[in-house]
């Protein structure tokens, strides 16, 4: 008898090895701005060592490595403190304002459009929120993926570390997002700062099964998330964003978007949907191109980051049954008709006719494009992006999420 106890304790304690060393297998996983069935299937190829996607995943790993070692950080870290005294507070300075020459203490800030103020650097939260929510993003994705647990905890230290913690955390307001010296202390233009959550949301709801999110991390970022959709739809800077006629207005509305689908909110995010389709309506005139974008000094970047926050629109409209790809509205307007307007720029068959003073990196429209191939049926589109890739075409992320 006790040479049986003995084996079976043995066994007991292999089993239990064996079960340590396992990887963590995720379920399926509750996004929005990404496609549940589009994952699962890339997923399986990945398992398979489908070649036609395997180098897009092992860059991704190579992503998330790295992603591994950064941070946390907190909106602790930055130098100087925002007018309300509390580090708890997000700030961050205009990109495109500059201290004014002709005055003796440069005050007030003169606008200088596509051109970045070095200072704004001074201001660590605009350098830290979108690395913490691309890391997220990738951490989630490579948890995911591989199911290796390493990248959901890293993940979620990182959420805390930013949201939860008392010690550390960010208050749920932007009331000192890009603000003017010697104009204002933040302003509505200041939410486009946080149209990463889109992706951080997303990063949440890839890690939400790992033993590492705990449910209190999850109803602790509902809360955090709750709040802040409530300041950005109550407060004076909120309302600004709200009603921007421009690529600020769409990116409100994405957010929004997120945020509301995220807490379970979808009689709200249905308005929202309703309201960019009118928005859309207004934002575009009736060649498809986006007026308050051509005005810009880099106007086809631009066109391009309005068109990325409706299409990310459309994205999670999909959740709520609504074809938001499809719609025309009232006049005419439609993301197909912006998508052809802009598509044969993106893939360098016309050279761009508004003003651009940077070179426009042709990756920004690769998202576009990939999406366009898959909604409105662009036969030259995927094409396009590999050739504009080069050898760097089949470890593009977008391989495994589209």
């Amino acid at each position: 008898m006790r040479l049986r106890s003995r084996v079976f304790s043995i066994i007991g304690f292999l089993a239990a090895f064996s079960y340590a060393k396992a990887y963590e297998q995720p379920g399926k996983p509750t996004v929005f701005a990404l496609n549940v069935a589009v994952l699962e299937k890339n997923k399986n190829s990945i398992n398979a060592k489908d070649p036609s996607i395997f180098a897009a995943y092992k860059q991704l790993i190579k992503d998330a490595d790295k992603a591994l070692q950064f941070g946390p950080v907190s909106v602790m870290e930055k130098k100087n403190d925002p007018p309300s005294g509390n580090k708890h507070d997000y700030m961050s300075l205009a990109p495109y304002f500059w201290p004014d020459p002709t005055k003796p203490d440069g005050l007030p800030y003169i606008r200088k459009d596509g051109q970045t103020n070095p200072e704004v650097q001074d201001y660590k939260d605009k350098e830290y929120l979108p690395k913490l929510c691309e890391s997220v993003y990738a951490l989630g994705l490579a948890y995911y993926f591989s199911g290796e647990k390493m990248y959901a905890e890293h993940a979620a230290n990182l959420l805390r570390v930013w949201f939860l913690d008392t010690a550390t955390r960010m208050n749920p307001n932007l009331n000192y997002g890009q603000a003017i010296k010697g104009i204002n202390a933040g302003r509505g233009a200041g939410m486009i700062d946080t149209r990463h959550f889109v992706k951080l949301i997303d990063g949440i709801g890839l890690i939400q099964d790992s033993k590492a999110w705990k449910k209190e991390d999850q109803e602790g970022m509902k809360k955090w998330f709750g709040d802040f959709l409530e300041w950005m739809q109550t407060s004076k800077n909120g309302m600004d964003e709200m009603n921007a006629p421009n690529n600020h207005g769409a990116w409100y509305d994405a957010q929004r978007l997120s945020l509301a689908l995220f807490i379970g909110n979808n009689e709200l995010a249905r308005k929202i949907v309703a309201n960019a389709t009118e928005r859309l309506d207004v934002q575009m005139d009736d060649k498809g191109r986006f007026p308050k974008e051509m005005e810009r000094t880099i106007s086809l970047h631009y066109t391009v980051f309005a068109m990325e926050a409706f299409f990310n629109i459309a994205q999670m409209s999909d959740k709520l049954g609504v074809d938001f790809w499809n719609q025309t509205t009232a006049s005419g307007k439609s993301l197909k008709k912006a998508f052809d307007a802009v598509s044969p720029y993106l893939m360098q068959e016309n050279k761009w006719e508004g003003q651009q003073i940077k070179e426009f990196e042709v990756e920004e429209g690769y998202v576009l494009l990939i999406q366009g191939a898959g909604h409105f049926n662009c036969k030259k589109c995927t094409g396009a992006v590999k050739t504009m890739a080069g050898d760097k075409a089949e470890r593009l992320r977008i391989n495994l999420l589209y």
